[in-house]
């Protein structure tokens, strides 16, 4: 993979982490200031669907990061794609679904990442 795609891969894994522990560890506390459309009063009530959601995130995480690691450049690629891919479908979902913002925070990274790798 070029030095650039691995970069963008690191840099997409590292948000999901922070998404990880936002939704997982402190979606009471501090997910307030980041997820301000939602009403301070079902941040306790959906600390469990919130926790869940931060496991996806954290197993994208987990794919990325296993693909800067994987020695054999065309089996790094094909997973690197996979979980960028899924990385980008649930933007375009989150986009459509919930705010439009989601798509540029996740989608677009992932699909220039994308291009990256293909091009």
């Amino acid at each position: 993979m070029y030095v650039i795609s691995k970069i963008l891969i690191a840099i997409i894994a590292l948000f999901h982490l922070y998404f990880l522990w936002l939704e997982m560890f402190a979606w009471t506390t501090k997910a307030k200031k980041v997820f301000r459309t939602i009403p301070d009063d079902l941040f306790e009530k959906t600390k469990v669907l919130a926790a869940n959601q931060g496991l996806y995130n954290g197993f994208l995480a987990a794919g990325l990061i296993w693909s800067l690691f994987i020695s054999d450049e065309n089996w790094s690629k094909n997973v690197a794609l996979f979980f960028l891919s899924c990385v980008a479908i649930a933007g375009i979902y989150g986009a459509y679904s919930a705010s439009k913002k989601i798509f540029y925070v996740q989608a677009l990274p992932a699909i220039i990442t994308i291009l990256t790798l293909i091009l």
